[in-house]
């Protein structure tokens, strides 16, 4: 190190920050980049100016999506007795959750597959419900299927 950098002695509070950085997302409490979305804001042209404030709530409304599709994912994978998500299980997570499902109404989730569905109208109908088995007859006695 240059004999000048170890004469100057502690930094003062006056000449710029001090100490070692904090980047925005810790100070924001966050695990998502608060930087690269306000560089991504800045070159994505969307306005001429970004506040400081903007990156940031973005950030925080990006890990809370992610936060709450990943949770659902989990949920599913160990539904499915599987310790990996696969986006088989981010696509039940967001179908079957009714907001979610809305807000990625158009999204093609890749390698998601379908919800399992089958229209009650093809399922076969009980036994029970039709009336006339043939369980409850004893053998030889015949009826007419109509009485005249």
């Amino acid at each position: 190190a240059p004999a000048n950098e170890q004469s100057r002695g502690p930094r003062s509070p006056i000449g710029g920050r001090g100490g070692r950085a904090k980047s925005r997302s810790s100070r924001a409490g966050l695990q998502f980049p608060v930087g690269r979305v306000h560089r991504l804001l800045r070159r994505g042209h969307y306005a001429e100016r970004v506040g400081a404030g903007a990156p940031v709530y973005l950030a925080a409304v990006l890990e809370y999506l992610t936060a709450e599709i990943l949770e659902l994912a989990g949920n599913a994978a160990r539904d499915n007795r599987k310790t990996r998500i696969v986006p088989r299980h981010v696509q039940l997570a967001v179908r079957n959750d009714e907001e979610l499902s809305r807000l990625l109404g158009r999204v093609t989730i890749a390698q998601g597959g379908v919800l399992p569905n089958i229209p009650a109208a093809l399922l076969p109908r009980k036994a029970a419900a039709q009336g006339g088995g043939t369980a409850g007859r004893k053998k030889g006695t015949h009826q007419a299927s109509q009485e005249y």
